[in-house]
């Protein structure tokens, strides 16, 4: 039995167009378009007719970066796949690529499989995987080679936390060189881990302890300079790189110069970055702890560097490294020596309504917003055009947007798995209405109407802007 719906009367709007138009969607997927109140339009017949009049039509948002039930400093991401995905739809996100963990000492594989285990059955909107690579060595070569072939052409590799996650210049190097070969793409946490760790000792030792020299010790330098070597290195292997969460200006003037020079260079920021700074790291009674993330939140005058990269593409990107941890119970394992603080903000709900604060702002256009939330992110990591736009032939993933509704995020409101919100208090104009997953109506008209396991497990192509 096929299935249509059709959207009437709103402002569509994706990373080129801006157009009043009616939306036909046929067995989950975009059928057709045609200008409000033409002929065309005005024949189709649906099951389901939804009234968007006054209200914003735009691509479900494409989520890149995320950490759900992610293990770490000795605690877990509180959001399971469930939660975490049905947090993402509330916000108007329905695709999330998530990070697969490699275990020292394991294979990829065996990573990929556990975190297809948690995922499975469980998700409210589709998902797909990245791999975190973090054990260098000729097994792990050529496992590289075969995910990418399966549809993960992307792994993570990390300048930071020596011990856990990092590798050396050696490995990374050697991973370079592979997925210059396969088509993958390296994504890079790009932080001086080694140089970080011995300021965090001194820093200690001198009783520095609170929430706030976590952010004094990853200096914006040490960001700079991990973002100089990861590109250099990605010159020498001949192969693409995209920085996850710049949060530093010198880190931004690193990318530009890059691509300036035509190379295959990209850069991600995140909300916290745009909208936080070290003042919510410094505030008092603890109170600090819920802002500790890596890379760190920076002085406020770093903020409209960002903003500046995000308009002239020196930063393609926005995603929110969702990793969300209790106050209660997990960011207070580090009272007493913030290098325990579990790293990590809640913001997969709250990434898209944010953007459009951007636009209503002026940092940002309204086709802007979508590009660096919906379709940038889909062809960095090649779920373009079935993600990230409204075009016949792509996922009926559609979010009606009410430009001129006004809220107050807050955790006593929000459907993340975390007690507090990062932006508790913040106003805000735009907020999601009804989003549909494949033609499937997840939230309608402010309610949640979705269910676990209507999202699927989506392979990817490899990175679309690659020369």
């Amino acid at each position: 039995m096929s299935s249509r719906t059709v959207i009437r009367g709103g402002l569509v709007i994706t990373a080129s167009d801006e157009i009043h138009a009616d939306v036909l969607i046929e067995d989950g997927r975009i059928a057709a378009l045609a200008a409000s109140g033409t002929t065309a339009a005005e024949a189709w017949t649906a099951e389901r007719t939804i009234d968007a009049t006054g209200k914003y039509v735009i691509p479900g948002g494409v989520d890149a970066h995320t950490h759900m039930e992610l293990p770490f400093g000795g605690t877990f991401a509180a959001d399971t796949f469930e939660t975490g995905t049905r947090a993402a739809a509330w916000g108007g996100t329905t695709t999330i690529v998530d990070f697969a963990v490699q275990t020292v000492g394991r294979s990829l594989r065996e990573g990929l499989d556990a975190w297809n285990a948690k995922a499975d059955g469980n998700c409210a909107i589709d998902y797909g995987f990245h791999m975190i690579v973090s054990d260098v060595n000729p097994e792990t070569l050529k496992e590289m080679d075969l995910l990418v072939e399966e549809g993960v052409t992307s792994f993570k590799q990390f300048m930071a936390y020596p011990g856990v996650f990092y590798s050396d210049d050696g490995q990374i190097l050697r991973a370079m060189q592979r997925s210059a070969e396969n088509g993958g793409l390296i994504m890079m946490h790009a932080e001086n881990g080694i140089a970080i760790d011995v300021l965090v000792e001194q820093a200690l030792a001198r009783g520095e302890t609170d929430p706030r020299y976590h952010g004094e010790v990853r200096k914006a330098l040490l960001e700079a300079e991990a973002t100089h070597r990861a590109i250099k290195l990605a010159q020498v292997a001949g192969a693409p790189l995209y920085v996850v969460h710049v949060s530093a200006m010198e880190a931004v003037a690193e990318l530009a110069r890059a691509r300036d020079e035509g190379l295959n260079v990209f850069g991600e920021t995140c909300p916290q970055y745009l909208f936080l700074s070290t003042d919510n790291l410094a505030e008092p009674d603890f109170e600090g702890s819920k802002y500790v993330c890596s890379t760190p939140l920076r002085p406020k005058e770093h903020q409209k560097y960002l903003w500046r990269g995000l308009r002239t593409n020196d930063l393609q990107v926005v995603s929110t490294d969702h990793c969300p941890f209790c106050f209660v119970g997990q960011k207070e394992l580090g009272r007493g020596d913030f290098s325990k603080i579990p790293n990590g903000l809640p913001g997969v709900e709250n990434r898209m309504d944010l953007l459009h604060q951007a636009v209503v702002d002026g940092h940002i256009t309204r086709r802007r917003w979508i590009e660096i939330a919906c379709a940038t992110p889909a062809r960095m990591f090649g779920l373009y055009p079935k993600k990230g736009t409204i075009a016949p032939g792509a996922d009926a993933d559609v979010v009606i947007y009410d430009p001129g509704a006004e809220q107050v995020m807050s955790a006593e409101t929000h459907h993340m798995n975390v007690d507090y919100s990062a932006y508790e208090g913040k106003s805000v104009t735009g907020r999601v209405e009804t989003v549909l997953s494949r033609g499937e109506l997840v939230i309608t008209e402010r309610e949640f109407t979705g269910r676990a396991g209507h999202g699927v497990y989506t392979p990817r192509s490899t990175c679309q802007y690659l020369n």
